[in-house]
């Protein structure tokens, strides 16, 4: 196997980790990160895929104790009923829209402007958030209803949008809903696992003919690069908002869509090919 091909399958496996469950959005940052490392071609996106379901497998690690306690009381606990419930209403609306429009969104706003814009609309919607007067109605996610989650779950259809963030949308539609900051958060983590999960089973089924065994090697390191970064990052998170807000990522997101069109305008990134 190629050293190089490996460096830069740790690379993007730690980009990956890092930024899925950071408002952030991991799409922008993947598609920056390969296009520079240019690793970008179909093969490149397969692996993108592929390295996606280590950080699944961070969040169900870090939670495994409250995943184990919420299956094993499925057929007898209201709490862990209506859990799961909730979660596969919030999952509806990003699942429905994106099955709708995917294609439709990809051939129009996979653009560079349209990225930066999303990257910078949304660093002021996080702005305006966490300077509104934040009342806390729901500080467990257990004590979420079937609104909140169906609320959650439109939130989290906004990053349909490329540059959005899944996790950014979720968390901060979360605090404008009354969720408390680690409320939010923690639904956020958990709302990923069924979401990233079935759009990776998806993905892979529809690309399945670019599965190639030399590439197991590939897909290992980044795998693994992805689980222990996202691992990393989820507990720093949870530490992070216990005695801090969310405005430091809307500048970064400022500079990055600053850098979104940058690399464009100076033909760096080849954003539209993406």
């Amino acid at each position: 196997m190629d050293p190089t091909l490996l460096l830069h399958a740790l690379i993007l496996g730690i980009v990956e980790g890092l930024t899925e469950f950071l408002p952030v959005s991991s799409t922008g940052h993947l598609i920056l990160a390969g296009d520079l490392l240019h690793f970008n071609d179909e093969r490149g996106k397969l692996f993108e895929i592929v390295i996606q379901s280590g950080a699944i497998l961070a969040v169900c690690w870090e939670y495994r104790a409250r995943i184990a306690k919420v299956l094993g009381g499925l057929t007898r606990d209201e709490v862990a009923q209506r859990f799961v419930r909730n979660l596969f209403i919030a999952f509806l609306p990003l699942a429905i829209l994106g099955l709708a429009f995917g294609k439709l969104i990809k051939a129009h706003l996979f653009q560079p402007v349209p990225v930066a814009v999303a990257f910078i609309v949304g660093a002021f919607v996080i702005i305006w958030a966490e300077r509104r007067e934040h009342t806390v109605r729901v500080s467990d996610v257990d004590d979420l209803s079937a609104v909140d989650a169906l609320k959650l779950g439109i939130a989290q259809a906004f990053a349909l949008i490329p540059g959005t963030s899944r996790s950014g949308a979720t968390i901060i539609g979360g605090l404008l809903f009354g969720l408390s900051r680690k409320a939010a958060t923690e639904f956020s983590f958990f709302l990923a696992i069924p979401t990233l999960l079935v759009a990776t089973v998806y993905e892979l089924y529809k690309e399945r003919a670019l599965l190639n065994a030399d590439d197991l090697g590939l897909w290992v390191v980044g795998f693994v690069a992805s689980f222990a970064s996202a691992f990393l990052c989820v507990r720093w998170l949870l530490r992070f908002i216990s005695s801090h807000d969310f405005t430091v990522f809307a500048w970064y997101r400022i500079a990055f869509g600053i850098l979104v069109i940058a690399t464009w305008q100076l033909g760096l990134v080849d954003w539209t090919s993406h």
